[in-house]
């Protein structure tokens, strides 16, 4: 059983995805997380970060780097994560991992911008999560805050809007539901009745 759960950046696609896979009792995969360590390798070498020779090379060796979770979740590393998930060496560097990690038993949950599109088109259940930007900022804001970030809400909506629209319209694998994707918009949903539809969802489409 493959669940692919896509959507924009602050949706809550991360959470939905570990609530599904620990409800299941499958494996997850945050696929935003090895773009994030790519975008880590490239600031902490000082390479261009619109390099694609160097991003690729990262890509493929991504097991030989050590890294902090707290270091990838910086919005530096955040907005080179969006810039190198745009150059398509990268992505095919790392496609391969991604489908492997799907194939497990007995399951696998994976969240990104295009699971369900390019990674795993034939998974059994598609999920798009999504959110206003102004509801996703307002959420990323209080993560960033929280963890000692002097940021803005403007300054954090603009981020948000920018990686929306690499993300939308990038040439390789754009930022965009599945034709038979479940489409949950949880702007006005905390967080359990979120992860409640998506269940739901699952259930039903499995």
């Amino acid at each position: 059983m493959i669940i692919a759960v896509d959507g924009p950046a602050a949706a809550g696609k991360g959470t939905i995805a570990r609530a599904l896979a620990q409800h299941f009792s499958y494996h997850h995969l945050d696929t935003g997380t090895l773009y994030r360590r790519v975008g880590l390798e490239l600031l902490k070498s000082d390479g261009d970060i619109h390099d694609s020779k160097i991003a690729a090379a990262i890509a493929r060796n991504l097991h030989s780097y050590a890294y902090l979770d707290y270091e990838l979740r910086t919005e530096a590393v955040g907005a080179a994560a969006s810039i190198v998930a745009s150059i398509p060496e990268v992505r095919s560097a790392l496609l391969d991992y991604q489908r492997s990690f799907a194939e497990q038993e007995p399951g696998a949950v994976l969240d990104g911008r295009d699971i369900g599109t390019v990674v795993c088109p034939d998974a059994d259940v598609k999920l798009f999560i999504t959110a206003s930007p102004e509801v996703r900022a307002k959420r990323r804001l209080a993560e960033l805050q929280a963890n000692g970030a002097d940021v803005t809400f403007e300054a954090v909506l603009q981020d948000i809007r920018q990686r929306d629209d690499r993300d939308q319209n990038r040439a390789v694998a754009p930022l965009r539901p599945a034709a038979d994707a479940v489409i949950i918009d949880t702007s006005e949903l905390a967080a359990d009745g979120a992860i409640a539809a998506a269940i739901k969802a699952a259930s039903l489409a499995g």
